[in-house]
């Protein structure tokens, strides 16, 4: 398989006032192509900014991170604005849809950006009779199935997750990770989730080990 990801030797050191607080301190990894692999680690561990930093949300105070051939860490603003639009898909714990669209106003608006169909992730994920309501007239679990449908329109090679069962009960928490497993499996994505949560873990083929900053 080939390296679809790879970091090197990433610091995130944040000014406090007056004081340098380290997020990350020297974290490598590399992930294949249609690799799925957890991120646990206790809170304040550096999990977020380190997957901020991978999708290019955040730039490192030192290291580099090169995605699919390209080095997100030497791009220019529009340029990494431009990788994470063609090979980079995000789903948060907190859904963040439009609340003013519709459930497929939500994704028309993904597929104008991307212009890629989204039928097939709607079959998929089991939400073509939810696509007129909007997002407080559905579950918790269905505004999650939403934002990764939203998330994987464009077919990204990379699917970064931040807790996304974190705030769903363990029948939703369990129908989205089967929908990340048979995502992983159709389209050969290769997803990095962080979770709390050893079942949701247990789903991927990998588990990474933080802690103070460092991969353990």
């Amino acid at each position: 398989m080939a390296t679809i990801l790879k970091a090197e030797n990433l610091e995130k050191i944040y000014r406090v006032g007056k004081v340098d607080v380290p997020a990350l301190r020297g974290v490598s990894l590399a992930a294949q192509e249609g690799e799925f692999v957890a991120v646990m680690g206790p809170s304040g561990c550096g999990k977020s900014t380190m997957l901020h930093l991978l999708g290019g949300l955040l730039t490192p105070t030192r290291g580099r991170i090169v995605v699919d051939g390209e080095d997100l860490t030497a791009a220019s603003d529009a340029k990494r604005t431009d990788i994470r639009r063609r090979k980079i898909g995000f789903v948060f714990q907190r859904f963040n849809l439009f609340p003013t669209l519709t459930a497929e106003g939500n994704l028309r608006l993904a597929e104008r950006i991307h212009g890629n169909g989204a039928d097939d992730i709607l079959r998929m994920l089991r939400l073509e009779d939810k696509m007129h309501h909007k997002p407080l007239e559905l579950s918790g679990g269905e505004q999650q199935r939403v934002a990764l449908a939203r998330a994987v329109v464009n077919r990204p090679a990379i699917v970064l997750a931040d807790e996304p069962t974190g705030n769903l009960d363990s029948e939703n928490s369990a129908l989205v990770l089967k929908m990340f497993r048979e995502l992983n499996d159709r389209f050969n994505q290769t997803i990095i989730m962080i979770t709390h949560n050893p079942e949701a873990a247990a789903a991927c083929q990998r588990v990474i080990q933080m802690r103070d900053g460092h991969i353990v």
